[in-house]
């Protein structure tokens, strides 16, 4: 039996939930399922349910975090025999559970709609997971992205298990002094107060066991309920362990380059220990990002070990792996030296010595001779992904050398756009409007477009009420952070009272949150302070901004970002009207993204891979005013928020010029008067926030998302890998001796002559013209051992499209017998084009097992410009 199939199919990972327990204290009867409650993350995106562990009791659940499981723990006796006895409490209690039973048993849109596929299994594996502030294992963008990728995949019942690590001191609790320096703060939490379970196997905690050099490292396995879906977290805190060890998982992102290789084995080699001990065998293993790719060489070992020849168990793992990739540029992606490598890897190395070099080549970057985790995941991953079509672009380009003589376009990587979990960020109030004017099914079918449009017909007097509420419910939660932060520094009474008047809730509020990489360019509004000043003390007009971000503690520049910021909001003109908020987490992101007017993102383009934040912003009906970077430079419209310059710009002083410039034109001239532009109400600028929640709200959720990746990746994945394995993965020991003997022959394959009677002597590309005139061309193709079959042969040429070049592809027919070895092809192409400087011909190989069409990057070709 193949690896990727499940050995017992009568004891899948939902029915491992029976060996989970609980370790909170008991609670009456009539409250018992409180209990239930705490320990699954449905609660934090469930309105009724945070009220109701809200109304237990308000300060307690405020200090802890928000966090049911401590709350329950740190009642007394007495308020626990309180709520058995509160019949309103009780009422209250009943609806929430009958809400929560509802949801996890009733029918799902995958059981719906892939109703035959219950056979899929998915395994995503993240680095961080952001569920909610309760679980602080998430430091920004990508682990908020993986919390709502498995929100949504228990919405839409898609049968998906995570896998990560539980980081004892999460990533660090910011705090500002008082001359603007970042301050990290560890604390090691409490597991028996977080929101987790540890698994049981055999009455015994589970503990799997990883070989690192010269000792063994025992890793405990713990569990987090994300509504129907389960994340498996490792936990390397286990007393077998040596101290330094035991650290390992300690905090997200810390440590050096050697903690930073150790965390990434622990998660991918870890992980899929894991999931074996559980009794999980997915078929689709979908890795988020670089940091987990060793999970296929604990793959490749399971498989050699069965006895399949390398490059066969090669091909079985690129059957069922799906990589998605988040980076825009190469100094992102993790790599390390060979020697770290091998010192790191020695035990795995050792096991498999006799195919060390063809291991360490799966991610070798020839440039630098560095084991790159991109590099690794690219070559074990048969579906690759950007997270914006820019993304896709900038993606295609960066690892077009992996694909041969091929056009950018063509590279095998495709775009998923990111988006984000609605329940979670669209407030409370919005639901509730919404549920009054949209169709009864809207948050089931959130990505269905025609759902939206009776947001128009929504009266501006109720959505600029829901504004307003929420605006000054974020200015008050400022005006604590800010009280907080300087009673802390030890401020006088007369800096504390100032507090009560800042942030005016009548004034244009502008907000940036984010994590503070220079490349974001916080500081980019300051290039122009007289400007900047002129604006927020306009009497008539008023514009104020809220910060908020974390500096990685190593990232010195990051944090002269927050000092500058901090200093500029210290002066007298702008006192008040400028603030930078603290501890930037998933609560402050939800004031903010619900309260301000504005939501400004300004990037290097095209640095921002997509970015999220704007997406929370747009389902709250805040309009976006950003660089045309990521996800807004496909959803931007001209009407739903504002750009800022143009797509243009490369040059990185050009574009500081061009978007500085842009940001003060627009807000002068745009922004601001439309803001302002309100008798009783603004209807001009509530009419653009319809047209933002309009357009972005059914394309730009996890719903969608997720739903793209089911039906793009992992369904295609998970019938290949099917395929591959059975009858002892003889598909995959095909498809690997038939690229084997592709690749040894493919020198043979050559283009022997081309036949273009219409020849032209014009070197110059030609434009579009009339397509109606026609001519036929041949080429004589010499394939040597290779069967023609096995290839395609076809004839490449560029038309002028809007400005823009055009890849057009022609296949071309075999006419004739083969003679010789040598096969005749025709094609009918626009009589104008001219070989050489105007189209190409190129040979390719196929095969219907080949998950892209360069999946076997080898191309002949008569190609001789680009």
């Amino acid at each position: 039996m193949g690896i990727h199939e499940n050995p017992d199919k009568g004891r899948g990972h939902q029915d491992m939930q029976a060996a989970l327990t609980k370790e909170t204290r008991p609670l009456p009867q009539a409250i018992e399922r409180l209990t239930d409650l705490a320990h699954n993350l449905w609660f934090s995106w469930n309105p009724d349910a945070l009220k109701l562990f809200a109304r237990i009791d308000a300060s307690l659940w405020e200090q802890s975090g928000h966090n049911p499981v401590r709350l329950l723990h740190d009642l007394d006796d007495s308020q626990v025999e309180t709520l058995g006895n509160d019949e309103s409490f009780l009422t209250a209690y009943g609806k929430v559970i009958s809400q929560f039973d509802s949801y996890m048993s009733e029918s799902t849109w995958f059981q719906k709609k892939h109703a035959d596929r219950s056979y899929v299994q998915i395994a995503y594996f993240s680095a961080e997971f952001g569920f909610h502030e309760s679980l602080p294992i998430y430091s920004g963008g990508l682990g908020i992205l993986a919390g709502d990728h498995c929100k949504s995949a228990s919405d839409l019942g898609i049968p998906l298990v995570g896998v990560g690590l539980l980081y004892k001191k999460g990533y660090f609790t910011q705090k500002i002094d008082a001359s603007g320096g970042q301050q990290a703060e560890l604390f090691q939490y409490d597991f028996a107060k977080l929101p987790i379970q540890p698994v049981w196997k055999d009455n015994h905690p589970l503990i799997v066991s990883i070989d690192m050099p010269g000792r063994t490292i025992s890793l405990q396995v713990w569990s987090v309920q994300v509504g129907r879906t389960t994340v498996y977290l490792l936990d390397a805190d286990h007393a077998a362990n040596n101290e330094t060890d035991r650290e390992l998982t300690a905090q997200l992102y810390g440590g050096n380059h050697d903690t930073r290789i150790a965390q990434e084995i622990v998660l991918g080699i870890g992980g899929v220990k894991a999931l074996r001990a559980i009794g999980y065998y997915p078929n689709v293993y979908h890795i988020n990002e670089g940091h987990a790719a060793f999970l296929t060489l604990e793959r490749l070992k399971e498989l050699l070990h069965l006895g399949l020849p390398f490059h066969a168990a090669i091909e079985t793992i690129r059957s069922a792996t799906v990589f998605t990739t988040h980076t825009p540029v190469p100094a992102g992606h993790d790599t390390f030296s060979i020697r770290t490598l091998e010192h790191y890897l020695g035990p795995l190395l050792q096991d498999l010595s006799r195919y060390k070099q063809q291991i360490v080549e799966l991610g070798l970057d020839h440039h630098t001779g560095q084991f790159n985790m991109t590099h690794l995941a690219m070559h074990t991953a048969g579906l690759r992904n950007g997270v914006s079509k820019l993304h896709g672009q900038v993606s295609r380009e960066m690892f077009r050398e992996f694909h041969g003589n091929i056009d950018a376009s063509e590279v095998p990587i495709d775009s998923i756009t990111n988006g984000v979990h609605l329940d979670t960020w669209i407030a409370p109030e919005w639901k509730a409007l919404l549920d009054r004017f949209l169709p009864g099914s809207w948050r089931e079918e959130q990505a269905n477009k025609h759902q939206w449009q009776a947001v128009d017909v929504i009266p501006d007097e109720s959505i600029w009420k829901v504004h307003m509420q929420l605006k000054e419910k974020m200015i008050v939660f400022a005006r604590r952070n800010l009280l907080e932060q300087r009673r802390r520094n030890g401020e006088p009474e007369a800096r504390l009272e100032e507090i009560r008047h800042y942030l005016d809730p009548k004034a244009l509020t502008i907000g940036f949150a984010r994590r503070f990489a220079t490349y974001k360019r916080a500081n980019l509004i300051f290039n122009d302070v007289y400007r900047l000043k002129k604006l927020i003390n306009d009497t008539e007009r008023p514009v104020q901004f809220i910060f908020a971000g974390k500096a990685h503690p190593a990232d010195q520049p990051g944090q002269e970002l927050i000092r500058e910021i901090y200093r500029v909001s210290q002066k007298k003109e702008f006192l008040g009207k400028i603030v930078i908020l603290e501890n930037y987490d998933m609560n402050m992101a939800r004031y903010l993204v619900q309260g301000v007017d504005v939501w400004l993102n300004n990037p290097r383009r095209p640095l921002e891979a997509s970015g999220t934040s704007g997406q929370k912003a747009a389902l709250n009906g805040i309009l976006n005013f950003s660089v045309l970077d990521g996800w807004w430079e496909e959803a931007y419209n001209g009407s739903n928020g504002w750009a800022i310059g143009s797509a243009a710009a490369a040059d990185w002083n050009a574009q500081e010029k061009e978007n500085t410039e842009a940001i003060y034109r627009i807000l002068e001239q745009e922004i601001i008067p439309l803001y302002y532009n309100q008798g009783s109400l603004p209807h001009q600028w509530i009419n653009r926030m319809k047209r933002s929640m309009e357009s972005l709200s059914p394309v730009y959720n996890t719903h969608r998302m997720v739903q793209d990746y089911t039906e793009l990746t992992y369904l295609p994945t998970a019938d290949r890998a099917r395929r591959f394995a059975q009858n002892g993965y003889d598909v995959a020991t095909k498809v690997a001796d038939y690229k084997r003997f592709i690749s040894s022959n493919w020198y043979h394959v050559k283009i022997t002559g081309i036949d273009d009677r219409s020849a032209k002597t014009s070197t110059q590309l030609p434009a579009v013209q009339d397509q109606q005139t026609t001519k036929e061309i041949t080429a004589d193709i010499l394939f040597g051992p290779i069967w023609p079959l096995d290839t395609i042969v076809e004839t490449v040429y560029y038309l002028e499209n809007s400005g823009s070049w055009q890849q057009v592809i022609v296949p071309m027919d075999p006419t004739g017998e083969l003679i010789d070895q040598t096969q005749k092809y025709t094609a009918t192409i626009p009589s104008h084009l001219v070989h050489g400087p105007h189209f190409s011909v190129r040979v390719r190989p196929i095969s219907s097992n080949f998950a892209h069409t360069f999946e076997l990057p080898l191309v002949t070709s008569t190609l001789t410009w680009q």
